[in-house]
């Protein structure tokens, strides 16, 4: 945490309104109060007259810090998750918001998304699994929607439930987050050189399960039914999933896009700059989000660029200290090294040293320079958390992550804003 504190300290009343134009589920601050106070003279005889009291105007003071973590823990609403598959064949992965009482947890174990052949020897005893608090298949909370829907699209070489961290969340806060895998690109075909299609398979991907949770699962009878809010539809990506949702925002469907580790065009760096043609990128809210030692990406040549070039409104958060995967679960398993990990303990370094470019990717934010990202997961939650509220003005303005937050989180934070 920073060393400088700065308090941003306003009257009760201010306060009030700020909090009246949050809707229910939002967190309230815990603020002190200053108690009216009742000041006579001191001295020990009695007062000749009667001093009438003077009233202290009570204030409340909330610190920077405070604010920024607003939506960093879990939200008001207990979590579903349950599995659907696209008529073209990959699965696609929902969260959302569960019914009352709802309790639980859920796991996905990363070996499971790998070629069988390589899964048989996956074997060492180090963590490999993922687990968020939720429960399979529960009851979906209709009587509190319908919710906005947030669709998310994984990395090369990840998968639809890749950053459970944070799609979990989301739904925790009353989202429905939907996120196909893309057999273009998935950790799977990757690996068992099945891979086929491009960034259009892609983007369409994300699309069809859009049309998936809009219309066919969101009929009578389903776990959806009146849950989806059709109207109000943000596109998430990480990596080369952040193309695809500039790609997919272009859908007059989507109000707005996260990009996440990437750039407008990440496969083509060349083609990122402030002129690119008029057109080709949606004018529509984003929300550029990057880490500072990330070397897959680097910020200062794809994220930054990217930011500067699309249309306004949007934000540019760098993460000090965060690498490519501080976006996902992967840094989560093997001790902390990610899947490299535990394919290392499995006697897979040799495999690993032949691809290079498989251990760079798995590694990168996983360990130095990048930080634990035990102490990121915490300011990416309540970044995308807030920004999305305020896009669909759940929150009349967005909360804690403007220029004025760039100090007040567990790792500095360049915050630019082009409105």
């Amino acid at each position: 945490m920073s060393t400088r504190r700065r308090l941003l300290t306003v009257s009760l009343a201010t306060a009030a309104v700020a909090l009246a134009s949050c809707s229910d589920d939002e967190p309230t601050f815990a603020p002190t109060i200053v108690p009216s106070t009742t000041i006579v003279p001191a001295t020990t005889e009695a007062p000749a007259t009667t001093q009438a009291p003077t009233t202290v105007a009570p204030t409340t003071t909330i610190s920077l810090e405070q604010i920024a973590a607003t939506y960093a823990e879990p939200g008001p609403h207990p979590v579903g998750v349950t599995t659907y598959t696209l008529a073209k064949g990959p699965k696609v992965e929902v969260w959302y918001p569960a019914v009352a009482g709802t309790t639980g947890e859920v796991s996905y174990d990363v070996r499971d998304f790998t070629p069988e052949g390589i899964r048989a020897i996956l074997t060492a005893d180090v963590p490999a699994t993922f687990s968020f608090a939720g429960a399979r298949d529960a009851e979906a909370d209709a009587t509190a929607g319908p919710f906005p829907v947030v669709l998310f699209s994984h990395g090369f070489t990840g998968i639809r439930l890749q950053s459970s961290f944070l799609t979990s969340h989301l739904a925790s806060w009353g989202f429905v987050v939907v996120a196909p895998d893309h057999p273009s690109r998935d950790l799977p075909n990757v690996l068992s050189a099945t891979a086929s299609g491009d960034r259009a398979d892609s983007v369409d991907d994300l699309l069809q399960s859009l049309d998936l949770v809009t219309t066919e699962h969101a009929t009578a009878g389903s776990i959806l039914e009146g849950v989806v809010d059709t109207e109000q539809v943000v596109a998430i990506g990480h990596s080369a999933g952040g193309g695809t949702v500039v790609g997919a925002a272009l859908d007059d469907r989507i109000d707005g896009y996260v990009s996440m580790a990437s750039g407008v065009l990440l496969g083509d760096p060349t083609a990122v700059t402030t002129t690119a043609p008029a057109g080709s990128l949606p004018d529509k809210p984003s929300f550029f989000m990057a880490g500072s030692v990330d070397a897959v990406v680097p910020a200062d040549e794809r994220t930054v660029p990217s930011f500067e070039a699309v249309p306004t409104p949007s934000l540019l958060w760098v993460i000090d200290g965060v690498g490519h995967n501080g976006f996902d679960d992967f840094c989560t398993f093997g001790n902390g090294t990610g899947i490299i990990g535990v394919a290392e303990a499995s006697g897979l370094g040799g495999l690993l040293d032949a691809q290079p470019q498989l251990r760079t990717l798995g590694e990168d934010g996983c360990i130095p320079p990048a930080v634990p990202v035990a102490d990121t997961f915490p300011m990416i939650r309540h970044g995308v958390t807030a920004w999305t509220r305020a896009l669909f003005g759940i929150d009349a303005e967005p909360i804690g992550i403007g220029a004025d937050y760039a100090d007040a989180f567990a790792q500095p934070v360049r915050i630019d804003e082009r409105p």
